[in-house]
């Protein structure tokens, strides 16, 4: 096995597994905050700049990021639609912005309600901002749409460069509703090279076996929800996010480092089962990692 020796996660349990609940209050969304950063995590995306009617558990994103406050050693991300959500995030004053487009231009349309073209425009506009800080373009339904189906690897990878060439910081390839499998990721690794992040999903039970397989590919960046939570409200078929927890046992299993400690994962992952109301569908998260002990 050729595995890297490290990687990056970043948690978006905050967001992406937040987005599709029903409204927490804003102490409650920074209590599970404090809960991920507690267990290790230096990267997390904690909240989104969009409008209330289209996302009501993400009011409030700018009073979020007030109460969890700057954090030595710690990028903390917002997702941002467009360049007026961009500048309040940048006012609010967030380390990394997330971006989304999709290579589904009906998905696209249903996301942000912009052709894809629009989208790359309104992306190359946030990055030329005064004092913006690095962009993440999140390229949804990398590996397969709802509506299209199968998108070329080939498509894939010229819209990651028209991404750079309209100054993205980095890419991030996601698996909207869980049609990836290790050979399209393959496919599109192939093309796109590995220099890139990974969001995966669960919607078929294949999130993990993902996960290993850009991982023997040489991906080093992996976003990862807390409990499993997330989904897009606007993909038909969309479900969670693969487990931070989840990942961290199998990384911890293979002797890649994270950084982050799984029992204290678990945790949080509780946490967030009780304030969401619902069980959270981590497997780890009811279980533990196989390394634990049991009477």
């Amino acid at each position: 096995m050729r595995l890297p020796d490290s990687v990056q996660l970043r948690d978006v349990g905050a967001r992406d597994g937040l987005q599709s609940e029903s409204p927490l209050p804003i102490e409650q969304r920074v209590e599970l905050i404090e809960a991920i950063l507690a267990a290790g995590v230096t990267h997390i995306e904690l909240a989104a700049f969009v409008s209330p009617s289209a996302v009501p558990s993400m009011a409030g994103a700018a009073e979020v990021v007030a109460a969890v406050g700057r954090r030595p050693g710690v990028v903390r991300a917002a997702l941002v639609p467009n360049l007026r959500g961009a500048l309040m995030a940048i006012e609010s004053g967030v380390e990394e912005l997330t971006v989304t487009i999709s290579a589904s231009a009906a998905y696209n349309e249903r996301n942000v309600r912009m052709t894809i073209a629009e989208s790359v425009a309104q992306i190359e506009s946030i990055c030329a901002a005064a004092g913006v800080p690095p962009v993440d373009a999140i390229v949804s339904c990398a590996f397969g749409a709802p509506y299209e189906g199968d998108i070329e690897p080939a498509e894939i990878a010229a819209l990651c460069e028209r991404l750079r060439s309209a100054g993205a910081s980095a890419l991030t390839l996601a698996d909207t509703t869980g049609m990836a499998t290790p050979r399209r990721i393959d496919d599109v690794l192939a093309l796109t090279g590995t220099d890139v992040g990974m969001h995966l999903h669960e919607t078929r039970n294949t999130g993990m076996v993902n996960v290993y397989a850009a991982l023997q590919a040489g991906v080093r960046r992996f976003d990862c929800s807390v409990g499993g939570l997330g989904g897009s409200p606007f993909a038909d078929g969309a479900a969670g996010n693969v487990a931070t927890e989840g990942v961290v046992a199998l990384l911890d299993d293979l002797g890649v480092h994270s950084g982050l400690d799984v029992e204290l994962l678990i945790r949080a992952a509780l946490l967030a089962e009780s304030l969401v109301g619902h069980p959270v569908p981590s497997r780890v998260a009811h279980a533990g990692p196989r390394s634990r002990r049991t009477l």
